[in-house]
């Protein structure tokens, strides 16, 4: 079984702490509300490459320390902080550190909770978006508020936020960039529930537990994938072939077989298969797309 270290693992801006095969990532920079550098890019892509290694990790929830989730983007270097040229960046046509950290968050093989536990705003919402279920804080605030920066959405989340809320509301939220309150975004079905903010991290971790006590990890990634995939797809039957490959793959496994007996016996299940020894191909004709 494939194992990583995680009580060490040298990071700046996140900690990480595996309990009970939930995998909690905490953003670690509560004297600046959590706001985003590239250094917490740089880390959370490493965190999740290290998770879809590790079988102990069935489940991730991301969260912040302190008052808040993330502030967004850190605007300490003021005018230029969204000037890559000041940066030194020599890239002709520069990637986005926020969609690469979405577009790692689409292709994790664990599912993810975030636990919004106080403002979340740009990036810190964003974020979010790529990740399978939010919960909030009853007090947190949430803003899409680029517009009002002079800038525009980031993170990918003109694919993923109309998928989330639709596609009126998520205008409605980007052209305004007003912060709303966590009522909203439960209204909206941005968030799936709230919480008092001493409970929330319970409360993920109680719906971790729904999936790493009774899933079978092989059959959660592999449901991920064909959910997230099947947003893009253009027709019902790119979803059938894939459904019935996976189908097909799956219906010879250990897992199969144990997931009935448990059933028909009565008692928990023990499932065998590892994430960490591949996943069947179920759509043979998917090509990753290059950023160019």
């Amino acid at each position: 079984m494939a194992t990583v270290t995680w009580e060490d693992t040298g990071t700046e801006h996140i900690a990480t702490d595996l309990s009970e095969r939930i995998l909690t990532i905490t953003l670690n920079r509560p004297e600046r509300l959590n706001a985003w550098t590239p250094t917490m890019a740089r880390e959370l892509v490493g965190a999740f490459d290290r998770a879809d290694a590790d079988d102990e990790v069935g489940a991730i929830i991301v969260t912040g320390a302190g008052r808040g989730f993330c502030a967004g983007a850190d605007l300490a270097a003021g005018g230029e902080t969204f000037d890559w040229r000041k940066r030194g960046e020599q890239a002709e046509q520069p990637e986005d550190n926020g969609g690469q950290f979405a577009l790692r968050i689409f292709n994790s093989l664990k599912p993810v909770i975030a636990a919004i536990n106080g403002p979340a705003v740009g990036v810190g919402a964003t974020m979010t978006l790529p990740m399978d279920v939010r919960l909030a804080a009853e007090d947190a605030r949430i803003g899409f508020v680029f517009t009002r920066r002079g800038i525009v959405p980031e993170a990918s989340s003109s694919w993923f936020l109309p998928r989330v809320v639709g596609i009126s509301r998520a205008m409605e939220w980007v052209a305004t960039g007003r912060v709303f309150s966590a009522r909203e975004a439960l209204q909206t079905g941005l968030v799936r529930s709230l919480h008092p903010g001493s409970e929330l991290l319970g409360a993920a971790r109680e719906l971790a537990h729904e999936i790493v006590d009774n899933a079978a990890p092989v059959s959660v990634a592999l449901a991920r994938r064909m959910l997230w995939r099947m947003l893009g797809a253009e027709h019902p039957m790119v979803a059938h072939r894939a459904d019935s490959r996976a189908i097909f793959y799956r219906g010879q496994s250990a897992d199969a077989v144990e997931g009935v007996t448990s059933f028909l016996e009565k008692r928990p299940a023990h499932f065998s298969d590892r994430v960490s020894d591949g996943l069947p191909d179920i759509q043979p004709d998917w090509v990753e797309p290059e950023y160019r």
